[in-house]
């Protein structure tokens, strides 16, 4: 903001405007109509131009008056948002959490979290990212996210955050009604499956391994960028692979997807997480910390809700 432009000046441009006299915006500021006007003279000196037409009664903006008055109300919102962050911060509230959600889990659950969190702190920024595999501990571990839900699996070395459990979830072998092993012989060996193409949600990690869930060597793969597309890939015969049971119950219903039982020898069962790092310790991630060591023990996370 150039130094010729106050925010108490601006203040007072939207006082005037608002109420359509300088007298009036006076009463509004609380000040002698005569401070009000020595504000605006000093704002036109430093700018060399008018910002109000004094013929009437009635106070009207210039043109000039009126795109100062756009831009200086954008300039107070952000000035009077830096105050609140200011006086939250100081209470021990985050200006920002970031939540990084694992693509197994539903989205409208942690929308409705969000929903409950609004009702204690409305201010506050929640910023939501998706997540594929090991990318979640990524998001994590390399500070993109305060707070993870839905990390799949143990957490890499190197300490620095805390888990608990959040829940189980089931892994199928499915594969489309057209495919060739449709009618191939259970239980499938790996050998057969070796044969036709896989299809893998491409994971997320930028500085962790990346990892893979049921992939055998030799294989081809169709990567996709997560179980949404793998999902609809699958049933259109492109590839098999495995799928969370509660994501795709319908196709498995309506035939869709037919299940088919393997000799692989693979959990099809998988801990699912959430995490925080240890030296976050603000009331926003508390807030969510809470709910979630509330909810674990009877909450679906995977529900119908899944990806809506």
């Amino acid at each position: 903001m150039p130094s010729e432009i106050s925010l108490d000046a601006l203040r007072v441009l939207d006082a005037i405007a608002r109420r359509g006299s300088f007298a009036a915006a006076a009463e509004d500021l609380h000040r002698v109509p005569s401070s009000v006007t020595y504000a605006i003279q000093k704002l036109e000196e430093s700018l060399g131009v008018s910002l109000f037409d004094r013929r009437g009664h009635r106070a009207r903006l210039t043109s000039a008056g009126e795109s100062l008055l756009r831009e200086g109300r954008d300039l107070l919102t952000v000035a009077d948002g830096v105050v609140r962050n200011v006086k939250r911060v100081a209470t021990g509230w985050e200006a920002e959490l970031r939540i990084a959600i694992g693509d197994l889990i539903s989205s409208t659950k942690v929308l409705e979290l969000c929903e409950g969190f609004y009702q204690v702190a409305p201010d506050i920024r929640l910023r939501l990212s998706s997540e594929v595999l090991g990318g979640v501990w990524d998001a994590l571990v390399s500070e993109r996210a305060d707070l993870v839900i839905g990390a799949p699996g143990e957490g890499p070395p190197g300490g620095g955050y805390a888990l608990k459990p959040l829940g189980e979830v089931e892994f199928v072998f499915v594969v489309a009604p057209g495919h060739p092993l449709a009618k191939a012989p259970e239980p499938l060996s790996q050998d057969l499956i070796r044969r036709y193409r896989a299809v893998a949600a491409a994971d997320t990690s930028r500085g962790l391994p990346p990892r893979t869930v049921g992939l055998l060597p030799g294989q081809r793969v169709l990567t996709v960028p997560d179980l949404h597309t793998k999902r609809e890939a699958q049933k259109k015969g492109l590839g098999v692979g495995y799928l969370p049971r509660h994501m795709i119950a319908e196709d498995i219903a309506a035939g869709d997807l037919l299940v088919k039982a393997t000799e692989d020898g693979l959990s099809t069962r998988h801990t699912l997480y959430y995490a925080w790092r240890v030296r976050h310790q603000g009331k926003a991630l508390a807030w969510f910390k809470e709910q979630l060591c509330g909810v674990e023990a009877g909450f679906d996370w995977f529900d119908a809700g899944w990806g809506r």
